[in-house]
């Protein structure tokens, strides 16, 4: 025996109180919350008087403001083009975490202003083109457009970041 005592099974009450505490220390998604209330479900076990429903308390938190998909939208593909990803690498994101079409809008309109910016960062970070020391060679060429594409920048973009010569200075199109 190792000594170690499980928690009790959930109900309705430490359900929500699980629920209020994860919403208040994380940024999330009504889906992300779903799949957090599922999983701990399943964990520790139902013994509510009721069936166990996460479906309507995340509905419900939904209901109360306590979770904005449209704002957690803006709010991560922000913070991913901070970080120099490009629009499908956010887009991929944003589906991942379960976030609907409907609520993406602005942030697609907010990611597709930043491309430029996005992958100047990118390349900065990376030290590519103007930010690299020295020019890169064929392999190092290809290595270097591949990992703008990872990041979800598009092939142009990709291709004149990459080709541009150390120090150069390049303009918005």
């Amino acid at each position: 025996m190792t000594g170690k005592r499980l928690p009790p099974p959930l109900d309705e009450a430490i359900l929500r109180d699980m629920a209020l505490r994860h919403v208040a220390r994380f940024a999330t998604s009504r889906s992300k919350l779903l799949a957090y209330l599922i999983r701990k479900i399943r964990e520790r076990g139902w013994g509510g008087e009721q069936p166990a429903d996460p479906e309507g308390l995340a509905d419900r938190f939904v209901d109360l403001g306590y979770i904005d998909d449209a704002g957690y939208a803006v709010m991560k593909s922000a913070a991913l083009a901070r970080r120099g990803y490009g629009a499908r690498r956010i887009d991929e994101t944003l589906r991942a975490a379960g976030i609907a079409e409907s609520d993406r809008e602005q942030a697609d309109a907010q990611t597709a202003s930043e491309a430029w910016t996005a992958a100047e960062r990118f390349a900065r970070r990376k030290r590519i083109g103007p930010y690299a020391t020295a020019p890169l060679d064929p392999k190092q060429r290809e290595k270097a457009i591949a990992a703008f594409l990872r990041a979800g920048h598009g092939y142009a973009i990709a291709r004149r970041w990459v080709d541009a010569a150390p120090g150069e200075e390049l303009a918005e199109e």
